[in-house]
């Protein structure tokens, strides 16, 4: 593992720098440690570190736990590496040049536990021209579920450097959609596009942030621009995207992108996608639209639970007579005869109550 190598001889730095006022025996114990990790053998360099004797609020045990904590990092574990790591750096025995990278590396560990906290904290003198310091930062403000701190340091790395990562532009993205920022989330999606425009998930969700916007024309104009350059989607994406709508308790805006998939055939007619488009027709209060799929799909199917639904569409649009005609259908296609009689009670009731008002008003 290269990387946490390097991280263990850059550890030593320090510990050869201050080899004129050390323990020559804590400095032996360090190098034979450093060489046993090296090989491997982190068993035998554990039990030089820990055999090695260092007087209480010295030098010499600010290395050793240090060199503990990297020891543990490298067997992986974090949580006992920043143990170490934190208590070597408290003890303010590590030499200036060395501290920014050990904060740095103690961050880095901290982030892996998922310390939102402690690695803000860290990292707030640290150089933030630093692109790894800067990473660590937003990801720790977006743990922390503070996306207002997170955005502007990103946006920083990405004006300072226009050729960024990916990352970068995503974490713009989910952390403005985060924020229901969506049309500054779209314009880093189209970045993202603009460098990946043969990539259907870079369509899709641009089409998704569009669709979160109550830009639902927008948004099937962009899919059916992917899919006029050749390239293709699944159905469980489109419908996916529909359900989205839906989540983010937008009906309407689902209603109209179904419609338009349905209309322009990239979604195929299904009576389950009709279905969800009368359901969503009707949960963004366009009964007329949700009640005429619905009466179809009863018609066809002959399903007493669809017959009650468009009776309810009926008599919430008070159409008496119309809601009486879709409850016998129900009744006959085996409704619950006791939610039939309770409706069919009520609607006879008002609709005798304006019948009489009708003719009052012709006297």
């Amino acid at each position: 593992m290269p990387r946490l190598l390097l991280v263990l001889l850059l550890s030593f730095v320090g510990a050869a720098q201050a080899a004129q006022s050390i323990d020559p025996r804590v400095l032996m114990a360090l190098q034979q440690a450093q060489g046993a990790q090296q090989k491997g053998n982190h068993a035998a360099a554990r039990k030089l570190l820990e055999g090695a004797e260092a007087k209480p609020g010295s030098l010499e045990q600010a290395l050793l736990w240090r060199s503990l904590g990297y020891l543990a990092w490298a067997e992986g574990d974090t949580a006992r590496a920043a143990q170490w790591l934190d208590k070597a750096i408290a003890s303010g025995k590590l030499d200036e040049q060395s501290l920014a990278g050990e904060r740095a590396n103690l961050a880095r560990l901290f982030l892996a536990e998922g310390q939102f906290a402690r690695v803000v904290t860290l990292l707030q003198g640290a150089d933030q021209q630093d692109g790894a310091v800067l990473r660590m930062l937003v990801q720790a403000y977006q743990g922390l579920g503070q996306h207002a701190k997170a955005l502007p340091l990103a946006e920083r790395y990405v004006a300072a450097n226009p050729r960024a990562e990916d990352v970068w532009l995503q974490l713009l993205v989910a952390g403005n959609a985060e924020l229901k920022r969506y049309q500054a989330a779209e314009r880093w999606q189209r970045q993202l596009l603009l460098r990946h425009p043969d990539q259907p998930r870079a369509w899709r969700q641009l089409a998704g942030l569009q669709q979160l916007a109550g830009a639902e024309d927008r948004a099937l104009a962009t899919l059916r621009t992917a899919y006029a350059k050749g390239l293709r989607f699944s159905e469980a994406e489109l419908d996916n995207l529909v359900l989205l709508a839906a989540a983010a308790d937008q009906p309407w805006q689902g209603a109209r992108l179904l419609d338009g998939l349905l209309d322009a055939g990239l979604l195929a007619p299904s009576a389950t996608r009709r279905e969800r488009l009368g359901m969503l027709w009707w949960q963004a209060r366009e009964r007329g639209s949700a009640a005429r799929i619905l009466r179809e799909l009863a018609s066809q199917s002959g399903s007493a639970k669809l017959w009650m639904n468009v009776a309810q569409l009926e008599l919430e649009q008070a159409r008496w007579q119309a809601g009486l005609e879709a409850l016998k259908q129900a009744e006959r296609a085996g409704a619950e005869r006791r939610r039939v009689r309770a409706w069919r009670d009520w609607a006879e009731a008002e609709l005798s109550f304006e019948r009489e008002r009708q003719v009052a008003r012709a006297d």
